[in-house]
């Protein structure tokens, strides 16, 4: 028997059944992010917080892979920085005393891991006091889409919301281990997306009529649970840590820990808005409001590329 011809006959046929099911090759995507001590507004009027972030946002960038692919990960901590910083993916499986320890300023340090697993993965910095530097904005999120493109329905439009607590003093590590936060917010700032309750919000989340619109969920904390709920709507469909294999249909809400994140498929069939909470009224009414607007004239942008994680 030719082993050599059996061979590359076998992956010719391996890449043919790949091409033919959509699924895409695997690949190495590189992500670099920087650890970055800022101050940054935490409400629509531009009230500054001193905040530590990743590429000095918060919110930190949006990394999306494919399942299979390989993250090829560098972090820098800023030089001028005062802290160690570290990062911990929740969508690699490495070891915490290696690839998750901290670095001082001024140093980098690099590592490879797998997305075996797909879904809607929570990333943090883990270095000591790891719930002050969750709460002072060290959080994202990394999306693992499923290699199988016909794993899920497809998404009309897409949006990322990270919710998260803000303590009043950033220094005091105390206040936060005592739970005594002062909001509960979306994407870093109070009633972002609402101009309901702010009138100083100057964007909202914008979909059709009809249009599957798919949230990216994580509940960064440090502390409180969220019962994520659209109001005046059903989500049509529930994916736990964002992953197909995990499904409930037609729930009105789903609660999602700290450190947890899920998918949440929602479709309106007519005009106006549904305005999503957590249903744990003071989260709510202190901050953690996102209105989705349903309109034939909604912006085509929105929901799209960089309009996922609205800024």
């Amino acid at each position: 028997m030719n082993t050599r011809k059996l061979f590359w006959g076998t992956a010719a046929v391996l890449a043919a059944a790949l091409v033919a099911s959509g699924a895409a090759a695997a690949k190495t995507v590189n992500v670099t992010l920087h650890a970055k001590e800022t101050d940054q507004p935490i409400d629509n009027k531009g009230t500054m917080y001193a905040t530590w972030t990743f590429d000095g946002e918060v919110p930190g960038p949006v990394v999306r892979v494919t399942q299979g692919d390989t993250v090829h990960f560098t972090l820098i901590n800023d030089k001028h920085n005062k802290n160690s910083h570290s990062i911990d993916f929740h969508a690699a499986r490495v070891s915490v005393v290696d690839e998750f320890s901290p670095i001082k300023p001024g140093h980098q340090k690099t590592f490879d891991f797998v997305a075996t697993k797909p879904g809607v993965f929570y990333y943090h910095c883990g270095a000591d006091p790891m719930i002050q530097h969750i709460a002072r904005g060290m959080f994202g999120v990394i999306i693992v889409d499923p290699k199988d493109p016909k794993a899920m329905p497809k998404a009309d439009r897409e949006y990322v919301l990270i919710q998260s607590e803000i303590y009043p003093h950033p220094d005091d590590k105390n206040e936060m281990m005592a739970n005594k936060w002062k909001y509960v917010v979306f994407n870093g700032r109070l009633f972002r997306y609402d101009p309901v309750h702010d009138p100083n919000a100057k964007t909202w989340l914008q979909a059709k009529p009809g249009e599957r619109v798919r949230i990216y969920f994580v509940n960064a904390g440090p502390n409180e649970f969220s019962s994520f709920h659209p109001i005046a709507g059903i989500w049509d469909r529930v994916y736990p840590s964002g992953n197909p294999h995990n499904v409930f249909r037609g729930m009105q809400s789903y609660v999602v820990g700290p450190g947890d994140a899920a998918i949440f498929d929602l479709i309106s069939p007519k005009e106006g808005a549904n305005a999503i909470v957590s249903h744990s009224l003071k989260q709510a009414l202190t901050g953690a409001i996102a209105v989705i607007m349903f309109s034939k004239d909604a912006d085509p942008k929105m929901g799209h590329g960089d309009q996922i994680l609205v800024r």
